[in-house]
C-alpha cells in the first residue's frame, strides 16, 4: 500500500505531464467545467521534515483552495486550513469522550440556538411569584434586563433598617421580612459536635463569599468557614482571632407585622409607544412562544418561630433518591449515612412524644423496577417489596424502626408525568422524544398498525396498576431493547434527569443522586427557602446531583414547559441553558460545589497548590486511594472526611464494591438473615472469580456458624469507602454513637 507520505522531487521533469500531480488524469479547462470536482487532494509539509509531505483527500472544491493548473497549492492557505480542521476534529473527539460533560462542541460561527419560549413580561412574573413566596432570601441583584418598573417587595430578607447588608450587595428588591440573629453554633461537648439549632438557617449569600470558585476561593478555606459556623471542630480548632465575619447561620425573628410582598403584576410595565417589550431577547426558532403563565396565588412565608408545628407544610422536608434495578451497596450506604447524620430521633425510645420544634426529615427511595418495555403489572407494589425483602442490602432497611423516616416508593413514569399539570395533556404527543438525555433523542416506539405513539412506551418503568395500556413493541437490537435492559445504570441514566424535577415539583423537597453520602445534618439548608443546585466543577453550569425545588412553583412550571418545547431534555447542561437564557439563575441558585462535591475541583486538576483533605485526583481514590496515602482513612475516619461539607458525591462508580473483603451488610444479630444472604452471595462471587483466574487468592467467606472471621483475612489498608461503610454499620449495631454522640435505641 502506498504511504501517505510523499517525497518532494528535487528537479522538475522536462517531459510533458499527463496527470494532475496526484495520480489522476489532467483535464482540459472544458473538461473541468463539464466535470466539476467537489474534493481536493492536498499535500502539506511536516514540521521538521524538509522533504516529506502528507497527502490528504478533503471534501473541498479545488477552486476554494486556489489550486494552480499544475495542481500545486497557492501559498499557505490550504496548509493552514488542514491544520485547523485536524485540530478541531481532535478537540471535538476529546470533548465528547474525554471530559465529564460528554458532549460535542458547538459548531463554530453558527451560534447556539436559543431555547427561550417566554416573553420578558412572563419572566418578570416568574420572578415576582418566587420572591412573593419567600423563595428569594437573598440580597443579590435582580437582572436589570428584566426591566422591573419598581423594585419588588421581598419577604425573604429583612428591611434595610434592620440589616444594612443590602447596600453591600446592591440589592434590587426591598426587604419586608423578619429580622435575623447570626451566631456560631458553640460546642457543648469536646467529644461530639452539637446538633444544629432547630429552625436555624444558613445564609448562602455569605457562604458564597467564602466558597465560590470564580472568586478564587479555595475549597479548603470554605470548609473551615463551614466547620466553624456549625461547631464541627468539637472545640479542637486553633485560635484565629475574631471571626465574626464568618458567621453565616441565623435564626429568624417574630417581627412579622410589616411582612408584605408585591401585589402588582409586574408583567405589565408601561412603555413608550412603539417600544418592543422584548428587545434584546433571542427566542427559540423551533417552537412558538408560550402563552402567559397561570400561577396559583403565592403564599406569604411564615417565620420558622411562628409555625404552628415543627414542620412547614409549604416546604416539606423530604429527601428523594432514585434507583433502577436490583438494590446494591450504593443506595445502602446512602441510607445508612442518612440515619447516621440526620435528626431522625433514633436515639429516642419508640413511642416517645415528638420533641418540640424538631422537624424530622424523611428519605423517599423511588424504585424503578424496569424494564422500560415491560408488561403492565397490577401487582407491582407487592413485587417491589418482595424483591426488597429478598435482597440482603435492602432487607434491613425494612425494619419497623426505620419505617417513619425511610420510605420505599414505586416509580411509575406515566403516573408521575400525568401528575405534572403543566405537561399532563401534552407529554404523550411530544413526538416520541421522552428519552432525551444530553440531547441524544431516543424516539418512543410507534404502533406499527395505527402509526401512533404507544402510551405505555412512555412508561419507562411502568408496571402500572392500570390494565388498559397496550404492550409496547420492542425492536430487537435497537434503543428499545437497550431500554428494556435490566441494567440499573442504563435505566437510571435515561430517567433520573427527568425524575428529579418531577419529584421536586410534585412533592417538594431535595433530590440527591443515589451515590451521595450525607456528611452532616442539613437543618440549616432546610431553613433556607430558596431553590438550588450546585456548580459543575469549574463550569458555569448546574450539577443537579443535588436539587432543591418547591412544590408547584413558578420555576418548576417554567422548566417543564421549556423542556417540553426542547425535546424534553432535562440534562444539567440543557437546564443550565434554559435558566441562563431566561435570566432565572438568581431563582435557581448555583451553589459552590464545595458544599456537596468537595473533591470535584481537585479531580479536574484545579486548586492543586492548596488541595482539600483528603486529596482525590480521581474519584476512584474513594474506593482505592494511592498506596502512599492509604494510611489516612483508618486513622482519621469519618471525622476527617471532607469535614464541613454537607455531602460527598462519588459519581456513579456503582460497580466498585464499597468493602471488597467484606462485601455484605454487617448490622448485627437483628439482621443476621441479611448478613448470611450477603455472605452467601459474596462466596458465589469469589468462587466465580477464582474459576476465571486460578491464581487469584480470595479470603474465605464463612456463611454458617458464628462467622469466625480473622483480621489476617481482611485488607490491611482500608479505603475511604470501606471506613465509612463500617462506621455507619457500627452505629446500627449499637457499638458507637452517631456523629452527634447519640446511640440508637431499638425499643
Amino acid at each position: 500500500m502506498a504511504s501517505i507520505f510523499g517525497s518532494r522531487p528535487k528537479h522538475k521533469s522536462p517531459l510533458p505531464s499527463y496527470t494532475d500531480g496526484y495520480g489522476g488524469p489532467r483535464l482540459t479547462s472544458n473538461e473541468r467545467e463539464r466535470n466539476p470536482q467537489w474534493y481536493s487532494r492536498v499535500e502539506f509539509p511536516i514540521p521538521g521534515y524538509r522533504y516529506r509531505r502528507i497527502r490528504l483527500v478533503l471534501p473541498i472544491p479545488p477552486w476554494l483552495l486556489g489550486r494552480t493548473r499544475s495542481g500545486r497549492n497557492h501559498s499557505w492557505f490550504s496548509s493552514a486550513l488542514v491544520y485547523i480542521i485536524a485540530i478541531w476534529v481532535i478537540y471535538a473527539f476529546a470533548k465528547r469522550f474525554g471530559t465529564r460533560e460528554k458532549s460535542w462542541p458547538k459548531t463554530p460561527f453558527l451560534g447556539d440556538a436559543s431555547t427561550l419560549v417566554y416573553e420578558r413580561a412572563d419572566l418578570r412574573r416568574i420572578w415576582n411569584w418566587e420572591i412573593a413566596s419567600g423563595h428569594y432570601p437573598s440580597y443579590r441583584q435582580i437582572p436589570s434586563q428584566l426591566q422591573f418598573s419598581t423594585p419588588p417587595l421581598n419577604p425573604g430578607i429583612p428591611p434595610p433598617q434592620k440589616d444594612p447588608r443590602g447596600a453591600k450587595y446592591g440589592a434590587t428588591s426591598v426587604g419586608t421580612g423578619v429580622s435575623r440573629s447570626y451566631f456560631h453554633n458553640n460546642v457543648t461537648s469536646p467529644a461530639y459536635p452539637p446538633r444544629p439549632v432547630p429552625g436555624s438557617v444558613i445564609d448562602l449569600d455569605i457562604v458564597q463569599e467564602y466558597c465560590e470558585f470564580r472568586k478564587s476561593q479555595y475549597v479548603r478555606d470554605c470548609l473551615e468557614v463551614l466547620r466553624r459556623g456549625a461547631g464541627l471542630n468539637n472545640g479542637k480548632s486553633l485560635r484565629r482571632g475574631s471571626d465574626d465575619q464568618w458567621k453565616h447561620i441565623y435564626t429568624e425573628g417574630t417581627d412579622k407585622e410589616n411582612m408584605t410582598a408585591s401585589t402588582n403584576d409586574p408583567g405589565h410595565v408601561l412603555l413608550s409607544v412603539g417600544t418592543d417589550p422584548n428587545v434584546g431577547l433571542a427566542f427559540s426558532k423551533q417552537a412558538p412562544l408560550e402563552p402567559p403563565f397561570e400561577f396559583r396565588a403565592p403564599t406569604l412565608p411564615t417565620p420558622i418561630p411562628l409555625l404552628e408545628g415543627a414542620c412547614d407544610s409549604d416546604h416539606p422536608r423530604i429527601f428523594h433518591i432514585f434507583w433502577a434495578g436490583p438494590f446494591t451497596d450504593t443506595p445502602y450506604i446512602t441510607i445508612l449515612s442518612f440515619l447516621f447524620t440526620q435528626n431522625v430521633d433514633l436515639h429516642l425510645r419508640l413511642g416517645a412524644l415528638p420533641r418540640p420544634r424538631i422537624c424530622r426529615p424523611q428519605l423517599w427511595i423511588w424504585m424503578d423496577p424496569g424494564p422500560a418495555a415491560s408488561v403492565p403489572n397490577p401487582h407491582a407494589q407487592r413485587d417491589m417489596y418482595d424483591a426488597l425483602a429478598k435482597n440482603p442490602w435492602s432487607l434491613p432497611l425494612l425494619h419497623p424502626r426505620f419505617e417513619d423516616v425511610v420510605k420505599f416508593k414505586l416509580w411509575n413514569t406515566t403516573e408521575q408525568l400525568d401528575g405534572v399539570s403543566e405537561i399532563n395533556d401534552e407529554w404523550r404527543a411530544s413526538g416520541g422524544s421522552l428519552f432525551n438525555p444530553d440531547g441524544h433523542v431516543y424516539e418512543v416506539p410507534r404502533d406499527e398498525e395505527e402509526g401512533t405513539p404507544s402510551v405505555s412506551a412512555h412508561d419507562a418503568t411502568k408496571n402500572s396498576v392500570s390494565t388498559n395500556d397496550a404492550m409496547p413493541r420492542t425492536k430487537k437490537g435497537g434503543i428499545y431493547e437497550f431500554l428494556s435492559s435490566s441494567a440499573s445504570q442504563r435505566s437510571d441514566r435515561i430517567h433520573s434527569d427527568m425524575a428529579r424535577f418531577v419529584l421536586c415539583h410534585r412533592f417538594g423537597g431535595i433530590y440527591l443522586d443515589a451515590d451521595t453520602i450525607f456528611l452532616r445534618d442539613w437543618e440549616e439548608l432546610w431553613g433556607w427557602r430558596g431553590a438550588f443546585a450546585y456548580q459543575w466543577s469549574r463550569w458555569e453550569k448546574y450539577n443537579t446531583a443535588v436539587l432543591r425545588m418547591h412544590r408547584s412553583s413558578a420555576l418548576g412550571s417554567f422548566l417543564f414547559r421549556t423542556a417540553l418545547k426542547n425535546n424534553f431534555d432535562f440534562h444539567p447542561t440543557a437546564v443550565s441553558k434554559y435558566v441562563r437564557e431566561a435570566m432565572l439563575e438568581g431563582i435557581l441558585s448555583r451553589l459552590p460545589d464545595a458544599l456537596f462535591d468537595p473533591a470535584s475541583l481537585n479531580t479536574d486538576g484545579y486548586q492543586m497548590d492548596r488541595p482539600v483533605f483528603p486529596l482525590f485526583t480521581d474519584f476512584y481514590h474513594f474506593f482505592s486511594p494511592p498506596r502512599e496515602k492509604s494510611a489516612s482513612p483508618i486513622i482519621v475516619g469519618f471525622d476527617g472526611f471532607y469535614r464541613g461539607a454537607f455531602s460527598y458525591h462519588f459519581h456513579k462508580l456503582w460497580r466498585e464494591p464499597l468493602d471488597p473483603s467484606r462485601d455484605w451488610p454487617e448490622l448485627g444479630p437483628k439482621f443476621i438473615k441479611a448478613e448470611r444472604a450477603g455472605r452467601y452471595e459474596a462466596a458465589k462471587k469469589a468462587a466465580k472469580a477464582a474459576s476465571r483466574d486460578p491464581g487469584l487468592v480470595t479470603p474465605p467467606v464463612d456463611v454458617d456458624g458464628d462467622f469466625g472471621d480473622r483480621a489476617t483475612d481482611d485488607t490491611r489498608d482500608l479505603s475511604w469507602a470501606t471506613v465509612l461503610k463500617r462506621t455507619f454499620e457500627a452505629y446500627i449495631r449499637g457499638e458507637i454513637p452517631n456523629m452527634y454522640g447519640e446511640y440508637i435505641v431499638w425499643s
